[in-house]
């Protein structure tokens, strides 16, 4: 039996795993009052908002697969669009050629909430006030800052103190950023929140069921207070990432005019698994582009390409840069992405045939369908210059970045990452959820609500006729992506990683491990981590690191040391620094359920019995 880290859980009744142990223990407690895996998500979601303010909140966005018993896996779409006067030529009237990746003319229409009540109330059991029961104890009695959210807090402080009096006001009161240890509470979401749950309670009052009364909370968001202090923030100019004051574009009529909503997934197949994705609108794809070409491999995940070899990662290396190619040059909201061509066995065996024994060092986008590709301007800070390539990418220029991603600057970005939830329930629903955006980093607390909005437009481009350019009413092509994988047409497999672009490169590793040697997923979670730097980044300010590839220290020496001589930039992180996965996973011939979750940040948790 392989070591873990932790034990893998095993029970008949229900598993949840989350990036936090307070989202596992709030699923849990629905599942134990007798909810189902949608309660418990919706639980778990409201409950990450409360206790990760710094990878998700109220304001964010979400990207969710729900597979319920007898039916096929669908989409819930929590990813919000640009607002009708977000366009190309606004934001060079500004004199910006990038969306600004702080501040709030970079937010979408806030997805992530509505999604969670639109779920709750089609599939659910429970009400609004029993899910939201958790996150609102986290709120109003706090909860011990972690180091994480301490070490965010700290480096924020100053661009709070400086230009966001409403953030410094919940996160540096008295001029000092809230320590580690210390309670964090939040009034004003705990009052956003009552005021959504009396909503509720009116309409029950007055003759609603379940799902009519947990509408009225959805009516309360989308067109009551919610909206309408959203609108009046956004009157105010912030400080953003350009280094200069913007009022936002968001409108009242922006959120009373959108709903999240269903869609069907898009699949492949590997080695007799189904594994479903958001469309062409997410990354998502670029996983199964990648099953696709690794599957056209010759001997792949056997001899000198089996799981742990330096053949097996890059391989994988190189698979991943030609899908993370296509996904820049095809993918968006947008009609005519040749989704077909692009998932297509015959394409695959093209994009396979590219894969030499040499790390490439070039973005190689395919031409589906015959199909011209064209990319974005990639002129950005250390990326692909219109020549080919910029110069960047040496292993010290890694840790560099490294460094500087979590640092804000002087105009207060800074990055934070995302939350994710899996759960599945004794009657075989299952649940992946990818919740993330209005980090406390993104923009102002709104004071009248205690939340800020997300800034999700900073995915999308300010130039004309890409499939990923900015348009009202388009979703900017999300990175949130979790994964769905089914057996014979059941629903067997959970799981996600935030990680922004890596969500696509660590949850296939997992899924690889699972596939070719059977490990269990706790073993696959625990097992080495690895990702490429080389594709541009869907984060302002778009930086790149071509042929860089980012190994964890448990590498075997002669493993890195052989993928240096084939042309990789290699840099080592930490022994236990790349990933946050978490799954969950169903047998349907015996009921058995499983968990697992990542001790990497040593927050993530699965609970079950």
């Amino acid at each position: 039996m392989a070591f873990t880290t932790r034990p893998e859980l095993a029970g008949t009744f229900g598993m949840v795993s989350t990036t936090h142990w307070i989202g596992a223990q709030a699923g849990m407690a629905m599942l134990e009052r007798g909810g189902n895996a949608i309660d418990a998500a919706a639980a778990a979601g409201f409950a990450l908002q409360a206790a990760e303010p710094q990878q998700n909140g109220p304001g964010g966005e979400m990207t969710l697969l729900v597979a319920l018993p007898g039916a096929e896996p669908r989409v819930l779409c929590g990813q919000g669009p640009a607002p009708a006067a977000a366009s190309v030529a606004g934001f060079r009237a500004l004199g910006l050629d990038q969306v600004p990746g702080t501040g709030l003319l970079a937010a979408a229409i806030p997805g992530s909430t509505l999604a969670w009540l639109t779920l709750l109330a089609d599939h659910g059991t429970l009400a609004f006030a029993d899910v939201i029961g958790p996150a609102l104890r986290v709120v109003e009695d706090g909860l011990p800052i972690g180091a994480g959210l301490a070490l965010v807090l700290e480096r924020m402080a100053p661009h709070f103190l400086a230009h966001w009096p409403s953030s410094a006001e919940l996160y540096a009161p008295g001029g000092a950023p809230l320590p580690e240890g210390s309670l964090l509470r939040n009034p004003a979401l705990a009052r956003t929140w009552r005021r959504l749950v009396v909503a509720e309670a009116r309409a029950a009052a007055a003759g609603a069921g379940r799902a009519e009364a947990i509408g009225a909370v959805v009516r309360e968001w989308a067109e009551g207070f919610v909206a309408e202090s959203i609108d009046a923030f956004c009157r105010i100019p912030q400080r953003d990432s350009s280094g200069r004051a913007h009022a936002g574009l968001l409108t009242a009529d922006d959120l009373t005019a959108w709903r999240p909503h269903y869609e069907p997934t898009v699949s492949a197949e590997f080695r007799g698994w189904t594994v479903h994705k958001a469309a062409f609108w997410s990354q998502g794809p670029a996983f199964l582009q990648q099953l696709r070409i690794l599957d056209a491999v010759p001997g792949f995940g056997e001899g000198a390409l089996a799981p742990g070899t330096e053949g097996y990662v890059h391989t994988i290396l190189e698979a991943t840069k030609l899908a993370l190619a296509d996904r820049d040059a095809w993918y968006g909201d947008a009609p005519g992405v040749p989704a077909d061509e692009l998932l297509s066995p015959d394409y695959a065996r093209t994009r396979a045939r590219l894969i030499g024994d040499r790390a490439s060092l070039e973005m190689r986008p395919g031409a589906p369908g015959g199909r011209e590709p064209r990319l974005p301007d990639l002129s950005v800070r250390g990326a692909f210059d219109r020549a080919g390539l910029s110069g960047l990418g040496e292993p010290h220029a890694v840790r560099a970045l490294l460094e500087a991603d979590a640092l804000p600057g002087p105009d207060g970005t800074a990055r934070t990452d995302t939350v994710h939830i899996d759960v599945v329930d004794r009657w075989g629903t299952m649940v992946s959820a990818m919740p993330s955006g209005g980090w406390l980093s993104s923009s102002p607390v709104i004071p009248e609500l205690g939340f800020p909005l997300g800034t999700r437009l900073q995915m999308a481009w300010l130039e004309e006729g890409l499939p990923n350019t900015l348009a009202p009413g388009r979703r900017p092509r999300t990175t949130l992506s979790p994964s769905l994988a089914t057996r014979g047409g059941e629903a067997v497999l959970a799981f996600g990683s935030p990680g922004g672009d890596q969500q696509d490169q660590w949850q296939p590793h997992f899924f690889l491990d699972v596939a070719l040697r059977g490990a269990g997923l706790q073993e696959a979670i625990d097992a080495p981590g690895f990702h490429s730097a080389h594709q541009p980044s869907s984060f302002y300010p778009h930086e790149a690191l071509p042929g860089v590839a980012l190994l964890e220290g448990r590498f075997a020496p002669d493993v890195v040391a052989a993928l240096r001589r084939r042309g990789h930039r290699v840099a080592i992180a930490g022994d236990w620094e790349i990933g946050r996965l978490c799954a969950v996973s169903r047998d349907p011939g015996t009921g058995i359920m499983r968990a697992g979750a990542n001790p990497r940040g040593m927050s993530g948790y699965a609970v079950g019995r």
